[in-house]
């Protein structure tokens, strides 16, 4: 991108200013400094935590990547808010169960890369954040597969579906109570497994700590463990792992 830049000013088809802006590796919006190349450096643009921001601070933030044709994703946004800022942002979509707010390209909204994300879930409480999950993995360009209410209760429900989770480039789990199903979808595959406790359970459940020791206590190989009710995280990394496993096959 730097030469095309510098042969643009030499050949006088950017001004040096408009230069300036597209070499910037930031945008300070005073409250905020914007990261227009975390793109490039990590593969995924900027990611927005919402919690904390008021819906001024956001729009403005989103405002910023989309100019740069970013796409915009904003985590943990209360319907209240998420209603605020689609006031000035109305082309972009909510998920009240997720409580993501995202915008993509036209030419984005189908994934482009081979194979699926499996998002499992162990049961109908888990759902916000398996959804934050798979949300999160369709906007950063995945497909996804939804598994849900597959808990080890039932473990009869799980397998009806194991050979399609086997068949994914990569699963997301998301359990509550003791944490169990990361370990048993663990044992069933041959691709990594990204365990994501939840908060879901009774008082010795600890608010997740009891599912997040579980988890990170597993017997069985290639899982790794994000924080409780990080949705966003397992959702990331997966995305982040079908991405390399994509330009791996085209050989890039």
């Amino acid at each position: 991108m730097l030469e095309e830049v510098l042969r643009q000013v030499q050949d006088g088809r950017l001004s040096v200013e408009d230069a300036a802006k597209q070499l910037a590796t930031f945008e300070n919006l005073g409250f905020a400094k914007v990261d227009h190349h975390r793109k490039r450096r990590q593969g995924f643009p900027e990611i927005v935590y919402g919690e904390g921001k008021s819906a001024e601070q956001i729009i403005g933030i989103a405002k910023a990547l989309q100019a740069q044709n970013h796409e915009v994703l904003i985590t943990r946004v209360s319907r209240e808010k998420a209603d605020q800022i689609r006031i000035v942002c109305s082309d972009y979509q909510y998920d009240s169960v997720a409580r993501l707010l995202f915008w993509k390209h036209a030419d984005n909204r189908e994934s482009k890369l081979n194979g699926y994300v499996a998002v499992v879930a162990a049961g109908t409480s888990d759902l916000a954040v398996a959804e934050e999950a798979a949300v999160t993995a369709e906007v950063l360009g995945s497909s996804v597969r939804r598994f849900y209410d597959v808990g080890v209760a039932g473990i009869h429900r799980l397998l009806h579906h194991a050979e399609e989770i086997q068949q994914a480039a990569v699963s997301v789990v998301v359990a509550g109570m003791e944490g169990a199903l990361p370990s048993v979808v663990g044992g069933l595959v041959a691709h990594p497994v990204i365990a994501v406790p939840t908060s879901v359970g009774y008082g010795a459940n600890f608010n997740g700590l009891s599912a997040l020791l579980t988890m990170l206590n597993s017997c069985a190989s290639g899982i790794s463990v994000v924080n409780i009710d990080n949705g966003f995280g397992g959702g990331y990394n997966a995305a982040l792992i079908h991405q390399l496993i994509n330009k791996g096959a085209a050989g890039l």
